[in-house]
């Protein structure tokens, strides 16, 4: 139940998550009831945003701001710092350290196009310009034996260079550091003896994987980011801590698990997709405990529309991530982003056709209908001018919706260079919309060879449940679900996020013929780090659990597949079995018989967070009457008809209702169609079945 009236049980857990266009905060009390508060972003400097919106919880609970952070003994935050400094080019200027005869393979890069039929299309800017990327005399060999002696004078040289270039990051990566780290390490200790700044990176402490490239990408990245995104989580988490929270904030991490901020600050890298990640935590949620759950989520925002997948109960982690066209090796969920959210940009080119996005309004000035000098018109200015959305306070009232400026935009901006109604225009800016967000989910789910119809769409964030059942519907879902806190959905899974720490060793062996003692010495110093890692989080004994995975891969192929070893050891049979399902789903076939190497070795560890249900809600007594009937326009078949309008307070666990209709919650509308059926789950969430209408109809004939 989100924010009904109750008396606060301490201690409670706060969750921050910095979007576009609002920060939504979620708080849970010892009780398991819920409060959602959202406020304006402030992209200029997102600890405004995080404190703003924790003032606004303080006000409207009646606490003093000290009180609401002294009884809180979880904060965990997810931001797009790291993320942003890269796309707007505001990180440091980087230098690097590389093994003399590499120091141009950073540009040179691997030689692939993302686009093939793109030969035009440049590639982006080098963090680390050539006059800064310096070589360093010494060399590790492919055994990982010493073949030369690092040449420290080169450091001093480099160190001379890089003071009298301004240079604020270094970024160390030397060949096959990733067997032998001592050259990085011994680097990197005469670089702080030698060089006055403060931020150097590590590629083997960053991330010690095999690619020179990839390696070297991300510790440059990683050096690009540091500077920024440290400063921003310890100012942060000093300002918390002197205003009453009584241990430090937790960071979401890109891959959906929670770090403390001490030992996130050495790999900020590792928060590119920490806001979009929690989402892992939220679709826990949705499962239930031990549920092994399919589904998809669509998170719809202000700006944008983030898509994962949940397979049996897992959400696939990869090392590979494109960030603005640079190649990271990072623990990162599975994530398909589209400029596609409440606030996406709709605009007529000069040949006279219609685009929605991907270009968005931000928080400021946002929708034409906010006020706030927006002039574009916006998938939000549509929905509101289609009758979907109630002009007046939004979120909560962190902003109004005006429907004269609304249908003013659309009018000036695409009805009259179209020749259209003001209705019309709008109406075919979200048929363009859905079809957009219907291909970003297609990305994860049929081009993962994963079969729509035995999973349930989730359709969530402030925009996602007003399209959650056309969506599901054109996907071939049978069933779409529509999260009550859909709104601060990201918030919320921060809040259901364990702590998680990845560890990897490269371990190059043939499957069928490891030894068994070497593998499981490899295991165990990596285990090793993730327990103590764990500890210093607070997390020992039943609460750190680690896990066990290999990446696999037929001789010769360039990319391994994942797989994990499960709770009973060692077996290299179960290993080719899962392998190679994992394998025909991947790819759509498998070699019988065929050579598998081993190429490293992982360790997920996780501190687990208790999580305390929520008491249920009363079921639903008496059928609930509608707020309002209002005039919506429904698709291009039904056209415009008067629908019922629900005060979702209204609906309890075991209401069922016809559509067309529509939800009104704090933090999000929801609309389902004329063809759907409306369940109200024991989770008291809206859970659409799609064409349910018709199904039914065929059953009584």
């Amino acid at each position: 139940m989100v924010n009904a009236p109750f008396s606060l049980v301490a201690p409670w857990r706060i969750g921050v998550d910095v979007g576009g266009t609002f920060t939504d905060m979620v708080l849970r009390d010892a009780a398991g009831a819920v409060r959602i508060y959202k406020a304006p972003s402030v992209p200029a400097d997102p600890s405004e945003g995080v404190l703003g919106v924790l003032r606004l919880a303080a006000q409207q609970l009646d606490l003093p701001l000290s009180a609401l952070l002294r009884d809180c003994a979880l904060f965990v935050h997810g931001s797009t710092v790291a993320t942003n400094t890269i796309l707007e080019k505001k990180g440091a200027k980087v230098g690097l350290l590389t093994t003399e005869g590499f120091r141009d393979s950073l540009e040179i890069r691997r030689g692939i196009r993302e686009n093939q039929w793109d030969h035009r299309a440049p590639f982006p800017q080098v963090l680390a310009p050539r006059y800064l990327r310096l070589p360093v005399r010494g060399r590790i060999g492919a055994d990982g034996r010493e073949l030369e002696p690092v040449t420290t004078e080169d450091v001093d040289k480099a160190a001379e260079v890089f003071a009298a270039e301004g240079v604020e990051s270094v970024a160390v990566c030397l060949f096959n550091s990733f067997l032998d780290s001592s050259h990085e390490r011994r680097v990197g200790g005469h670089l702080a003896k030698s060089w006055k700044g403060q931020w150097v990176s590590l590629s083997s402490d960053v991330m010690p994987t095999m690619g020179e490239y990839e390696r070297s990408s991300t510790a440059v990245v990683n050096a690009y980011v540091a500077p920024k995104v440290t400063s921003y989580l310890k100012s942060l988490d000093q300002q918390l801590r002197q205003l009453g929270l009584p241990r430090s904030l937790l960071m979401l991490q890109s891959n959906g698990g929670a770090v403390s901020v001490d030992q996130v600050a050495t790999r900020p890298v590792m928060l590119v997709l920490s806001g979009p990640a929690a989402g892992v935590g939220a679709l826990k949620g949705c499962a239930g405990p031990g549920e092994k759950a399919n589904l998809i989520s669509m998170e719809i925002g202000g700006t944008s529309c983030d898509v994962m997948v949940m397979a049996r109960g897992d959400v696939p982690v990869a090392d590979e991530l494109v960030i603005d066209g640079y190649h990271l090796t990072t623990p990162s969920v599975e994530i398909h982003t589209v400029g596609a959210g409440g606030g996406t940009i709709a605009w007529v080119d000069d040949a006279g056709l219609l685009h929605v996005g991907p270009q968005g309004a931000g928080a400021r000035p946002g929708p034409a209908a906010y006020g706030l000098g927006g002039e574009n018109p916006t998938v939000t200015d549509a929905q509101l001018v289609l009758g979907r959305l109630r002009p007046g306070p939004l979120a909560g009232g962190a902003v109004n919706l005006d429907s004269t400026l609304a249908r003013q935009a659309i009018e000036t901006k695409l009805a009259k260079p179209l020749g259209l109604t003001v209705e019309d225009a709008a109406a075919g800016m979200i048929r363009l919309l859905e079809q957009n967000l219907l291909h970003a989910v297609e990305r994860l789910s049929i081009e993962r060879g994963h079969n729509p119809a035995t999973f349930t769409l989730v359709a969530a964030g402030g925009a996602g449940p007003m399209h959650g059942s056309s969506v599901a519907r054109a996907l071939g879902c049978r069933r779409a679900l529509l999260p009550r806190a859909a709104g601060a959905f990201c918030a919320m899974g921060m809040l259901q996020s364990d702590v998680r720490q990845d560890y990897l060793q490269v371990f190059l062996a043939d499957l069928d013929r490891v030894e068994p003692a070497a593998l499981e010495a490899g295991f165990a110093e990596i285990e090793a780090r993730a327990r103590e890692a764990l500890l210093r989080d607070g997390f020992e004994g039943e609460a750190a659990t680690t896990e066990r995975q290999v990446d696999l891969r037929y001789d010769g192929q360039q990319w391994p597949v994942r797989v994990s070893l499960g709770s009973s050891g060692f077996d290299a049979t179960a290993a080719r079995r899962t392998f190679e399902a994992e394998h025909q789903r991947l790819f759509g076939h498998i070699q019988p018989g065929g050579r598998i190497d081993i190429t490293a070795l992982r360790i997920v560890g996780r501190g687990r967070l208790d999580w305390t249900p929520a008491a249920a809600r009363s079921p639903q007594s008496a059928p609930p009457k509608p707020r309002e009937m209002r005039k919506v326009w429904i698709d291009p078949t039904h056209g415009w008809r008067e629908v019922p309008v629900y005060d979702g307070d209204d609906l309890r666990p075991g209401c069922n209702l016809a559509g067309p209709l529509l939800i009104e919650e704090r933090t999000t509308t929801a609309f389902v169609g004329p063809r759907d059926l409306l369940e109200v789950d024991e989770r008291d969430d809206f859970l659409v079945h799609i064409d349910a209408q018709a199904a039914a109809r065929e059953a009584a004939q």
